[in-house]
């Protein structure tokens, strides 16, 4: 039974019930669970593996829970950099529908290393193009090859523009084939014990993209299999107006008559919802990933954060597709969240707050609309463990996984801000994590991924992104 000890850290955060912020502490664990947290001095003095955490800071590993990997091969895309969200998806289908399988390994290692490299050590990715012999497979084959844990989705596209849809008829699949698909990779890799590194969603892609025939069998056979169900919802107005007129409903309300609302579901964005929405999410157990970044890069809106942590609604970070943010650096994600929510709370209404709209913003009366940088640390790690329905991950705690990362304190960046050095995560510039750990094996050591050598990776990375866009 391998053994890990973190030890000699500046500070500790747990993220555990009571938000313990260690001093000079650590942890030693066993077989990939923490046995034990707490002062250096009270841990086992030798473990199979020592690291040295002198001078760092030490959270729990973060947890992304919406990402779209093969979409590093577009990045910075030329014919996409100034759309919003469906002429962005308009000028890029056709490009990730040629994504190879090469392409796909590839894409899906970039962007696990940037996160790894973020301080992300659980990672959901929503993939939904499956052309020209991409598939699941070689992207569950690439996170067990880097070591980061992940939750791959069977994502599909079925309604092409002939039907209504927004996609291009030759970037959609058959219902049958998809459905079919979809229970092959949840029988062959879907592992629902604690700790475990590999685990399976189905996720259509959207209101516009599949039929309501697909959205209610991926349902039924998500819940027959006791996996997670996952979609885009809310993100704009043109998807509220898609849906408005073809169904008569508000996309809530329509995902609801479909057996959409549940603690098993959640939504990437979730933007332009109402108070009402915001209740029947909490009321149902529906989650939601909270895209900052990407929501700004495509002028989408800003995700009432603050109303569904008030409300009770699991929320979680995600970078999303690094065609959309065209990064996958997760402690950037958490500090823009914490950033964005100051910049709604400053607004005039509609984004802005009715109530004491002519309050300022410091006023006493409206302290609890503020996002402080410890409430964005909480997405980033137990709020994002929660909306993937994970109790053993998220907080450094006994039983939990051994999933954590470390930033060097004593650096350019953070000087002047060690008073506070917690807060000074998100509100100093993002940092490079100097250590990850997943499952108590090392993944990044001094700032590098340890796993695997990355150079021929970005080789092929780039030489395939090039072949997409010469295509």
């Amino acid at each position: 039974m391998p053994t890990l000890l973190a030890r000699n850290a500046d500070v500790l955060v747990t993220m555990d019930d009571a938000r313990r912020e260690l001093r000079n502490a650590g942890l030693y664990a066993e077989d990939g669970f923490i046995k034990q947290v707490g002062p250096t001095a009270e841990l086992p003095a030798t473990a199979d593996a020592v690291i040295d955490l002198t001078g760092q800071i030490v959270l729990p590993g973060f947890v992304n829970t919406h990402h779209h990997l093969n979409q590093t091969l577009t990045r910075n895309f030329p014919g996409a950099q100034n759309n919003n969200l469906f002429p962005w998806l308009k000028a890029l289908y056709r490009a990730w529908a040629r994504t190879d399988a090469e392409g796909s390994r590839a894409s899906t290692l970039i962007g696990l290393a940037e996160l790894a490299q973020s301080g992300c050590t659980t990672v959901f990715d929503h993939t939904y193009v499956f052309k020209n012999g991409n598939n699941v497979d070689c992207q569950i084959e690439a996170a067990r090859d880097l070591g980061v844990r992940f939750h791959a989705s069977r994502g599909s596209m079925s309604l092409g523009e002939s039907k209504g849809g927004l996609p291009p008829d030759d970037c959609v699949e058959d219902e049958d084939f998809i459905l079919k698909d979809s229970q092959r990779v949840i029988e062959r890799y879907h592992d629902g014990k604690p700790g475990s590194m590999t685990q399976v969603v189905l996720a259509p892609c959207s209101p516009f993209s599949v039929t309501a025939e697909l959205l209610k069998e991926s349902a039924r056979m998500a819940r027959h299999y006791k996996v997670k169900l996952h979609t885009h919802l809310c993100e704009t107005m043109d998807e509220e107006r898609y849906t408005l007129e073809r169904f008569q409903l508000r996309p809530v309300d329509w995902m609801e008559t479909l057996g959409w609302l549940g603690d098993d579901v959640w939504f990437a964005h979730a933007i332009h919802v109402d108070d009402e929405e915001i209740a029947k999410f909490a009321r149902t157990g529906c989650g939601a990933a909270h895209c900052p970044c990407s929501n700004m890069r495509l002028g989408s809106g800003i995700a009432p954060v603050k109303k569904y942590m008030a409300a009770g609604v699991k929320v979680g970070l995600g970078v999303d597709g690094s065609a959309s943010n065209d990064s996958s650096n997760i402690i950037a994600e958490a500090r823009q969240a914490m950033l964005l929510a100051r910049l709604r709370l400053g607004l005039l209404p509609p984004e802005g707050p009715r109530k004491y709209m002519f309050l300022g913003p410091s006023h006493a009366v409206r302290a609890g609309e503020w996002m402080t940088a410890r409430e964005a640390l909480e997405l980033a790690t137990i709020g994002g463990a929660r909306v993937l329905g994970r109790s053993d991950i998220g907080s450094l705690e006994a039983g939990k996984c051994a999933d954590f990362f470390s930033l060097d304190l004593d650096t350019v960046a953070y000087a002047g801000a060690l008073h506070d050095p917690v807060a000074a995560v998100l509100f100093c510039a993002p940092q490079q994590a100097r250590h990850t750990v997943v499952h108590g094996r090392q993944i990044v050591r001094d700032g590098e991924i340890v796993t695997m050598d990355m150079r021929p990776v970005i080789g092929t990375h780039n030489r395939c992104a090039a072949r997409l866009l010469e295509g």
